[in-house]
């Protein structure tokens, strides 16, 4: 089969997989396609169920593709089939909204002049300045704003309502530069690869990354309001 049937066969049960995926577990040595003589990938169903194996066993068990490989290295020394992981009741996908790795990847650019945003978020243009001095938002070498910075004005516009001020949301800032200052020593290297597959490979990682903060820092702020509130 062609990477593209592959896809194909595994998008009903795993909506988020891509191309790009598929191409980064290979460079990983989770699957190993064989080549026709003018390069193209062709799969096997062997292929297909191990490929099956690595994106149920990453979305049900959250385990590291370092483990997931050497459960397949153990199983092919046995010439055994890997069992396939059972998914629990309830994943982490799943829980309450949590995102995925499919709500990182780009979208076509939209630019929003100043005062559309200002008339969209429904906040003036004081509070925008503040949004801008605490780099809450930040607008783009030409000034205009992009989908992301309006939904942060109508967020912050929201939390106003409960007397959190601009000035107060400086941690938000500094917490999220933090964490996108670790994931870029991890992508970094990725992007600097030279191979043709390398700038997908290194999309995906970041989008998943992406995802795996998010829903960590949320679960985070979760467990410590379940403190305040004492339960």
């Amino acid at each position: 089969m062609s990477i593209g049937a592959v896809l194909t066969q595994l998008r009903p049960e795993f909506p988020d997989v891509t191309i790009s995926k598929i191409r980064f577990l290979e460079s990983e040595g989770l699957v190993r396609p064989a080549r026709t003589p003018s390069g193209y990938r062709q799969f096997s169903p062997v292929d297909v169920e191990r490929l099956r194996f690595v994106l149920a066993a990453q979305r049900d068990r959250y385990l590291p593709l370092k483990v997931i490989k050497e459960q397949l290295d153990a199983a092919d020394r046995t010439e055994e089939p890997a069992a396939q992981p059972a998914r629990p009741a309830r994943t982490l996908a799943s829980v309450d909204g949590l995102p995925r790795a499919v709500h990182f990847a780009a979208t076509a650019e939209v630019r929003l002049t100043r005062e559309e945003l200002l008339a969209d978020s429904g906040i003036d243009l004081a509070m925008l300045g503040e949004l801008e001095q605490y780099g809450l938002i930040r607008p783009g070498a030409a000034g205009f704003y992009d989908p992301d910075a309006l939904l942060v004005a109508r967020t912050v516009r929201a939390m106003t309502e409960f007397g959190i001020e601009p000035r107060h949301l400086r941690a938000f800032r500094a917490s999220a530069d933090r964490e996108v200052g670790l994931l870029e020593q991890i992508v970094t290297p990725l992007y600097r690869q030279r191979d043709r597959d390398a700038r997908g490979r290194a999309d995906e990682v970041v989008r998943e990354l992406a995802a795996l903060s998010v829903t960590l820092h949320t679960l985070l702020v979760k467990a410590g309001l379940r403190n305040v509130a004492g339960s």
